[in-house]
């Protein structure tokens, strides 16, 4: 007596490479990456009065601290551009950047009671939260339109060109730097908890070695310039501005040279994640 062969959708069996990422298991599960999405989201603000308001509060607040300490009191140089738009486009394209480093740096101990729980891939979360702040990003990217639309009617002119069509791209180049960074870092804190406290003044350093509150042409002669040009969210900074105001540094070979290490991070830190999410829960 024959009997029907079983057909499963999922099969669930160890992994023994490295490169065994089930990348395609990432897309099968794309509706409970949504699900997070809107839960990172909503969660944030649930119990909050002002709830997304305070994506403009602190990209404004941010921007005139800058105005004061770096436009009045340094007196760094903007390269033409209008101080506050300068200082609040990189704080918008920073803020992405460091909240998607911070908020996937801590993946398995944050979810370390989900995972233990049910299966689905582990990627899924990290990747759900790079998406829930695009959602942040454009509250305050709208934020800083309406700046540039209320500079228009006062003397300084929207710079509209087809390189605000690379905006997206750069902001992809952005994300995948911190989904890298993030996702290794995550995989490093399963066993060496230190790395959270580090991250904190990391990224404060962060941003004071990346031209948000100051050009990369004011640079051009010092001695230091070469530790700024090794950050590979320099060149992307300076796309930005340039996409924005078409005024900036933008070098090709900076570019390529990020482009690079996102590809380099992302594939360092997927192997990572792959081996530790096996363990993890041992160490956690």
């Amino acid at each position: 007596m024959k009997t029907q062969e079983e057909h499963w959708d999922l099969e669930i069996k160890p992994k023994t490479n490295l490169l065994d990422l089930h990348l395609q298991d990432v897309w099968h599960y794309r509706d409970l990456m949504w699900l997070f999405v809107r839960r990172d989201f909503v969660a944030q603000y649930k119990q909050t009065v002002l709830g997304p308001v305070w994506h403009f509060i602190q990209p404004i607040l941010t921007t005139i601290m800058f105005l004061l300490v770096f436009g009045k009191i340094a007196k760094i140089p903007t390269d033409g551009i209008n101080p506050t738009l300068f200082y609040m486009s990189g704080i918008t394209i920073w803020n992405y950047f460091s909240t998607c480093l911070t908020s996937t740096s801590n993946t398995f101990t944050s979810n370390a009671a989900i995972f233990g729980k049910v299966y689905f891939p582990r990627l899924v979360i990290p990747l759900s939260v790079v998406i829930s702040n695009i959602v942040k990003f454009g509250i305050q990217f709208l934020l800083l339109l309406v700046v540039m639309i209320y500079m228009q009617f006062n003397g300084y002119p929207i710079h509209l060109s087809w390189y605000w069509l690379t905006i997206p791209l750069i902001l992809a180049l952005m994300a995948g730097i911190g989904l890298g960074m993030g996702i290794i870092i995550s995989s490093v804190t399963t066993k060496y908890r230190d790395f959270t406290v580090l991250l904190g003044f990391a990224v404060q350093l962060g941003m004071y070695i990346t031209p948000i509150a100051y050009p990369l042409s004011y640079l051009r002669n010092k001695s230091y310039k070469w530790v700024i040009d090794l950050n590979p969210l320099t060149a992307v900074t300076e796309a930005f501005r340039f996409a924005l105001f078409g005024k900036g540094t933008v070098d090709p070979n900076a570019m390529i040279y990020s482009i690079a290490f996102m590809f380099v991070v992302l594939f360092v830190g997927a192997i990572l994640f792959n081996k530790v999410e096996k363990t993890f829960m041992d160490t956690v």
